[in-house]
């Protein structure tokens, strides 16, 4: 029996042309766009026409005037620098505790014996709630501050280093010693990038959690943020001041969970997720 080889093929066989991949659908990210605008469109509507009163809810330009005049007299600038500075120093804080606890409890049997169930325990009371105790412990200075910020950006970052070492299917790291890969390289070939796609969702959350919990604290006897701005401008019944302030964390907020989606993007390229349509 003759074997037909790759050069007696047919013609047409060898020949064939490569399928081109499918190109995907350009992403119009200004779409993302359109909400907002509309949504400020007819916010300003509505305060122009009397719907809404500007002493309970200012007009968005008036709101950007005023944060404009605050800009050139640099009292904005001097208040969000103190915020970013605060909010920094809890994340760095709390993240660094949060991922070496979780990692500790998701590779270590012992670990999580010991580190998970207190944890959980903790994870239960409203790190809010323990304003009163944190005064007593840390006093109303900078530190109450930091505190907040830590025990609000440590949870997600914790609980999403652990479930993201937990749920790495276990045959990768069964197929990486088979290999010959010792400890450390198992870890960085296969546990590290298993485990980002969770770290990152769990920066994300501590972000959010950040500055919701920089609100709270730069109203207990601050002198310096924009929560301290917002709690003065209540004071004197400066609305659009408040306004201003909330939007400022909204801004901080968005542009930190922007930031951190490239740079996840760039580090996780290998991923393929589910794409929207």
């Amino acid at each position: 029996m003759s074997r037909t080889t790759l050069a007696e093929a047919p013609a047409e066989i060898v020949a064939a042309p490569p399928v081109a991949p499918r190109r995907l659908r350009p992403t119009r990210r200004w779409w993302r766009l359109v909400s907002p605008v509309a949504l400020a469109l007819g916010w300003e509507l509505a305060s122009r026409t009397g719907l809404l009163a500007p002493e309970k809810l200012p007009a968005p330009s008036d709101v950007l005037a005023t944060g404009w005049r605050l800009s050139r007299d640099g009292t904005l600038g001097v208040h969000l620098l103190d915020s970013l500075t605060r909010a920094g120093a809890g994340l760095l804080i709390g993240g660094v505790l949060a991922l070496a606890l979780g990692t500790l409890a998701g590779l270590l049997r012992l670990g999580d014996d010991l580190v998970d169930p207190p944890v959980q325990m903790a994870r239960m009371l409203p790190h809010l709630g323990l304003v009163p105790l944190l005064i007593i412990w840390v006093g109303i200075g900078e530190s109450l501050k930091i505190s907040l910020v830590a025990l609000g950006a440590f949870f997600p970052i914790y609980f999403n280093t652990y479930a993201g070492i937990r749920d790495i299917d276990e045959r990768l790291v069964e197929a990486a010693r088979t290999c010959g890969l010792g400890q450390a390289a198992r870890l960085r070939h296969v546990v590290l990038p298993g485990a980002l796609p969770a770290l990152f969702l769990g920066l994300r959350l501590a972000i959010g959690a950040a500055w919701l919990s920089l609100v709270v604290g730069e109203q207990v006897n601050a002198q310096t943020g924009i929560g301290f701005l917002m709690m003065e401008a209540r004071e004197f019944s400066q609305t659009d001041v408040v306004v201003l302030g909330l939007l400022v964390y909204a801004l901080l907020g968005l542009i930190s969970d922007s930031a951190l989606r490239v740079l996840e993007r760039r580090m996780l390229t290998w991923r393929r997720g589910l794409r929207a349509t």
